[in-house]
C-alpha cells in the first residue's frame, strides 16, 4: 500500500512531525524513497504462492501500519500538549504569564533549528546514509522471510501468529524489541495484562525452585519428628525377641504398703538398680483415703475414690441400703460397687488381651467383663509362684503362631498384686525386723522377674511399671481415741472407715449437733480434725462428691487411730499395759511423707535417659500412663499426665531420700497381744490409754520403752521405766515369742510342702 503525505500545515506550525524537528525515521516516511519498496512488495506477493508466504507478507504490512498509527498518535498527543500550554498562558488576567517549560522547549527548538540551518548539508548527507542503511536492513529481512517461507521453516512464525503475538527474540518480523515493548505498553493501557513469556518462564522457575526447597524442608522436619518418636512408634508395632513377635506389652506390679523411703534401707538392690535403669519421681502421692481398695481402683481407673465409688475399705451406700466390706467377697465382689472403667476392661474392649493376678476388684465382673486371664486372690501365694506366673503369661504364644488357641494367646497388659509388705507392715510395724526381711524377699521376687525378661530377650521389648498404693505408719497405744468420747453414739447409725471415721446419724438433722460435739471434744487434742463433707472438707482430698461418703468425718493425724469401744475398750486395755495391734496403719492424709508410694518405669514406651527424674505426681495418672504404653485410648479420668514424660533431669546420686520419722509415742508400751493381726484384714486393738494422756506432750509422761517381741528384750528387773511393776510383761513377751516361733515353723512347713509338690 502507499502512504499519503501528512498535512504540510503541521510543518508550518512547528509541530514535532516536521521533518526538520522529528527524527530521521519519521522524516523518512514522507520521502519518496520510501515508496521504492512498493515494487519489491509486489514481487514478493507474486512470488509467494502458499499460505505461509502470504502470512509472512501480511505480517510485514501489519507492522508498517502499526508504525504509522503510532506516529499519528504521538503527533496528536504533541498537539494536545501544545494546546494546553497555550491555554495556561491565557488563564487568569489579560497579562500573558510566561511558561518556563514552554520557554525551555522554544529555546531548545530554536537552537536545534539554528544548528540544522547551520549544517544543512551534513544533515542531508546523514539522512541519506541512514535511509540507505534502513532500506538495506529491510531488504535483508524480507529476503530472509521469503527464504524461510519457501523452505517451509516458518513454523515458529505460524505459532507466533496463531498465538496472537511474536515471541521474544523472534527474527521473522520487522519489529524490533523496542517496537514490541511499545505495543505491550499500548495494550496494557487499553486494559490488557500480558507478560513476556520469558518473564513467565522465570516466574515459573522461581516458583518451582522455592516449592522444591519448601517441600524438602518439610520432609526433613517430618523425618526428624518421626525419628524423635521412633521409640514410641516402635512400641505401637510388633517387636521380635528372636523367637516370637510381641505386640506392645506392659507389666505393672503393685507392691501393697511399700513406702517410698523403703528404697533407702539397703534392702532392695534389684529395685534400686531398676530405678537407675528407668524413670521415676522421688515418690508418688496416693489418693485420699490412703487405704488399699480405693487406691488400687484409682490406679486401675485414673479416678478419685469419690468418682469411682469405692470410697473406703468399708462404707455404707444409702441408696443401695447396703454396706461394702472389703474382706467379704459376698459383698465386695458385686459389680454394683465398682464405677468407672478399669484398665483390663479398657484393654478387652479395644481388642487387647489382659491378664490380672489378684488385683483388688478384678474379680468383680465389672461392666460384665473379665480379663482374658484372671487369678483370684490367694493370701498364701508365695512370691516365687508369683514370679513364675508372670513369666508364664509372657511365654504364651503370640500372633506369630497361627495354630495357637485364640483363648490362650499372650496378653499385652499384665497386672500383678503383691500384698506381702503391707501384711507384715500391719502385723509387725514398718520398722520391725520382720518387715525388713519381707522387703528383701519382695526384691528377690523382682530380681527373678527381671532375670526372666533378660533370658527371654525382652528387656527392651516389655514395659515394666512398679508402683505401690500407700505407705505405712507405726501405731501406738498412746495414740488411740475412743469414738464414744467424741460423739453421742446413740444418734449414730453407721460408722465408715478406719483409722479415720465417717459418721452417719440416724436422723440427718443431727449432723450439725454431732459435728459440734466432735469439735468440742477434740479442742484439747490437735491430732484430730473434724469436717463436714458438704461444708469444710479440704478440697485437696477430693472426698465430697459422692453419696457414699458420710456427712461427718473425724480424721486423726498420722499414727493416731479412732476405734469403737465394742471392738476395742481403751480403758480396760490400758489396765493391762498391752500393745495395740496392728502395729502399722495407713489411711491418713495422702500427702503425709509416711503415706508416700513409689512409681518406677522402664521400657520402649519410656525412651528416657537412665535414672531420669520426673516431678512427683498423684496415682490418678497411672491409668493414662498404662494405656499410652500399649497404645490404648484411655477413658475420661481425673489424670492429666500422658506419655512421653517431661523429665526434669537425673536423680542426684548424692541425694538420699530423707526417711520420715514415725509419730512419737505418748505413753509406755510394754506388752503385746497374743492374738495375731494378719495383714490388712486384721483389726485387733488390745491396749488403751486415757484421752487425757493423749493430749499431753510426751515429755510430761514416762519415758517410752516399747518392747518388740523380736527386736528387744524386756528389762531384767521386771519393771517398766518408771519403776512400777509391769504386770504380765514377762508372760506376754514369752507368749509373743512362742507365737513368732510358730509362725516361723509354719513358714518352714509351707516351703517344704511347696518343694515337695514342685518336685
Amino acid at each position: 500500500m502507499s502512504l499519503r503525505p501528512l498535512n504540510t500545515t503541521v510543518e508550518k506550525d512547528g509541530s514535532l512531525l516536521s521533518p526538520s524537528s522529528y527524527d530521521d525515521d519519521a522524516a523518512s516516511l514522507h520521502s519518496r524513497s520510501d515508496q521504492d519498496t512498493d515494487s519489491e512488495d509486489d514481487e514478493i506477493i507474486a512470488a509467494a504462492r502458499n499460505s505461509r508466504e502470504l502470512r509472512a507478507r501480511d505480517r510485514m504490512v501489519l507492522m508498517e501500519e502499526e508504525e504509522m498509527d503510532r506516529l499519528v498518535t504521538d503527533s496528536r498527543a504533541q498537539k494536545e500538549r501544545t494546546r494546553r500550554g497555550s491555554s495556561l498562558q491565557r488563564r487568569g488576567s489579560n497579562l500573558a504569564l510566561p511558561n518556563p517549560i514552554q520557554i525551555f522547549r522554544t529555546y531548545a527548538q530554536t537552537r536545534s533549528s539554528n544548528s540544522l540551518d547551520g549544517a544543512t548539508n551534513s544533515v542531508e548527507n546523514l539522512n541519506d546514509e541512514k535511509r540507505r542503511n534502513r532500506r538495506s536492513r529491510r531488504k535483508e529481512k524480507r529476503d530472509r522471510l521469503l527464504g524461510e517461507a519457501r523452505d517451509g521453516e516458518d513454523g515458529e512464525l505460524m505459532r507466533e501468529m496463531e498465538g496472537g503475538r511474536m515471541r521474544d527474540g523472534s527474527t521473522t518480523g520487522d519489529s524490533s524489541d523496542r517496537d514490541e515493548d511499545d505495543e505491550l505498553d499500548r495494550r496494557g493501557l487499553m486494559g490488557g495484562s500480558s507478560k513476556k513469556p520469558a518473564r513467565r518462564r522465570r516466574w515459573k522457575k522461581w516458583i518451582f525452585i522455592h516449592t522444591t526447597i519448601a517441600v524438602g524442608f518439610a520432609f526433613l522436619v517430618l523425618l526428624a519428628w518421626k525419628l524423635s518418636l521412633n521409640t514410641k512408634r516402635s512400641a505401637m508395632g510388633l517387636a521380635s525377641n528372636g523367637t516370637a513377635l510381641f505386640a506392645p506389652t506392659t507389666l505393672i506390679i503393685s507392691l501393697d504398703g511399700f513406702r517410698a523411703d523403703f528404697l533407702n534401707r539397703g534392702l532392695t538392690p534389684r529395685l534400686n538398680a531398676f530405678v537407675k535403669e528407668g524413670v521415676s519421681p522421688l515418690y508418688m502421692t496416693p489418693s485420699f483415703p490412703s487405704v488399699t481398695f480405693p487406691n488400687h481402683y484409682t490406679l486401675a481407673t485414673g479416678l478419685y475414690p469419690e468418682s469411682h465409688g469405692v470410697v473406703g475399705n468399708t462404707f455404707w451406700d444409702p441408696e443401695l441400703k447396703s454396706d461394702f466390706y472389703y474382706t467379704d467377697p459376698e459383698r465386695s465382689l458385686d459389680p454394683k460397687w465398682w464405677g468407672g472403667e478399669p484398665f483390663w476392661v479398657t484393654a478387652e474392649l479395644q481388642g487387647i488381651r489382659s491378664a490380672v493376678h489378684m488385683w483388688p476388684g478384678s474379680e468383680a465382673h465389672i461392666m460384665g467383663m473379665d480379663p482374658s486371664f484372671l487369678d483370684k486372690y490367694n493370701g498364701k501365694e508365695t512370691l516365687q509362684n508369683k514370679a513364675a506366673r508372670i513369666l508364664e503369661f509372657l511365654d504364651k504364644p503370640g500372633v506369630e503362631n497361627p495354630d495357637a488357641d485364640p483363648s490362650d494367646l499372650r496378653p499385652q497388659v499384665i497386672a500383678a498384686y503383691v500384698p506381702n509388705v503391707d501384711a507384715d507392715g500391719h502385723r509387725y510395724g514398718p520398722n520391725s525386723t520382720e518387715i525388713r526381711s519381707t522387703i528383701s524377699e519382695v526384691d528377690t521376687m523382682l530380681d527373678q522377674i527381671f532375670h526372666g525378661l533378660e533370658e527371654r530377650n525382652l528387656t527392651d521389648i516389655v514395659n515394666v511399671i512398679i508402683v505401690s498404693d500407700h505407705g505405712m505408719a507405726t501405731t501406738d497405744v498412746s495414740r488411740m481415741i475412743q469414738v464414744e468420747d467424741l460423739v453421742d453414739m446413740g444418734k449414730v447409725d453407721h460408722l465408715d472407715g478406719w483409722p479415720l471415721v465417717g459418721i452417719r446419724p440416724k436422723d440427718p438433722n443431727d449432723v450439725q449437733e454431732l459435728y459440734e460435739q466432735a469439735i468440742s471434744n477434740t479442742e484439747s487434742n490437735p491430732n484430730v480434725e473434724v469436717y463436714l463433707k458438704d461444708k469444710d472438707m479440704p478440697e485437696r482430698y477430693h472426698f465430697a462428691n459422692n453419696d457414699r461418703i458420710a456427712p461427718l468425718w473425724i480424721i486423726p493425724k498420722t499414727g493416731w487411730a479412732i476405734v469403737e469401744k465394742a471392738e476395742f475398750d481403751i480403758q480396760e486395755a490400758k489396765a493391762n499395759n498391752l500393745v495395740y495391734h496392728p502395729r502399722g496403719l495407713h489411711g491418713y492424709d495422702h500427702e503425709h511423707p509416711l503415706m508416700r508410694a513409689i512409681f518406677v518405669a522402664r521400657g520402649p514406651a519410656f525412651p528416657h535417659q537412665p535414672h531420669s527424674k520426673v516431678e512427683a505426681f498423684q496415682n490418678i495418672n497411672v491409668y493414662n500412663i498404662l494405656c499410652d504404653s500399649v497404645g490404648m485410648q484411655p477413658m475420661p479420668n481425673n489424670g492429666t499426665l500422658r506419655l512421653p514424660f517431661q523429665v526434669v533431669g537425673l536423680h542426684d546420686p548424692e541425694t538420699v531420700f530423707e526417711e520420715p520419722e514415725d509419730p512419737v509415742p505418748v505413753s509406755s508400751v510394754t506388752a503385746t497381744n497374743p492374738d495375731e493381726a494378719t495383714g490388712m484384714m486384721s483389726i485387733l486393738p488390745v491396749a488403751t490409754s486415757s484421752p487425757s494422756q493423749e493430749a499431753k506432750p510426751s515429755e510430761e509422761l514416762s519415758p517410752v520403752v516399747e518392747v518388740d517381741p523380736i527386736d528387744e528384750k524386756p528389762d531384767d528387773s521386771g519393771s517398766d521405766s518408771d519403776g512400777e511393776n509391769s504386770s504380765g510383761s514377762w508372760w506376754d513377751h514369752i507368749q509373743d515369742t512362742i507365737d513368732w516361733v510358730k509362725d516361723e515353723l509354719d513358714g518352714f512347713i509351707d516351703k517344704l510342702t511347696h518343694s515337695s509338690s514342685s518336685s
